[in-house]
């Protein structure tokens, strides 16, 4: 799997945050717990305190709960992805803002706000983006026979890597 985020490490307790992060000093966030993580030859990182953090592309396993990390981290200025596929094709979608809305304030409740799977959501063109730490279909699917297809779109910020 391959994640693009802030790496937080508080006092040698290491996330990997692949949503919104505070601006604070230092900055704060709810991530996804991280092992394999060592600052040894990582460039880029920011310490105050016990608090270290950098923005990096970092590949490895996730096992649901745990991204371990099981390649050299690049900083994330360095990394230059390819886009990934718009499953709507760029069309637009049928449902009204106001119903995507009330599906999206259902959402924390349904799966948590503490940053370990729900990362957020927004409506746009007829459709709500949700973004998830990791979907492989499951949770595409279930939101297709919980709200109808073309209506919630699934994001996963973990993607497995290609090649």
């Amino acid at each position: 799997m391959i994640g693009t985020g802030t790496v937080m490490d508080i006092g040698g307790s290491v996330e990997l945050c692949l949503g919104a992060v505070a601006e604070s000093y230092p900055p704060q966030c709810a991530g996804v717990p991280m092992t394999g993580w060592t600052w040894d030859g990582v460039e880029g990182a920011e310490r105050s305190g016990e608090v270290s953090w950098g923005a990096y592309a970092v590949t490895g396993r996730y096992d649901g709960e745990t991204f371990t990390l099981t390649g050299q981290p690049m900083l994330l200025a360095l990394y230059d992805p390819m886009a990934p596929e718009d499953p709507t094709g760029g069309g637009t979608g049928d449902t009204a803002e106001p119903r995507l809305i009330e599906i999206q304030d259902q959402l924390p409740e349904l799966l948590g706000d503490d940053g370990a799977s729900y990362l957020g959501s927004f409506p746009d063109r007829g459709y709500l983006w949700v973004d998830m730490v990791w979907d492989d279909g499951t949770l595409q699917d279930a939101a297709d026979e919980d709200f109808g297809d073309d209506v919630v779109v699934i994001r996963s910020a973990l993607r497995p890597v290609e090649g």
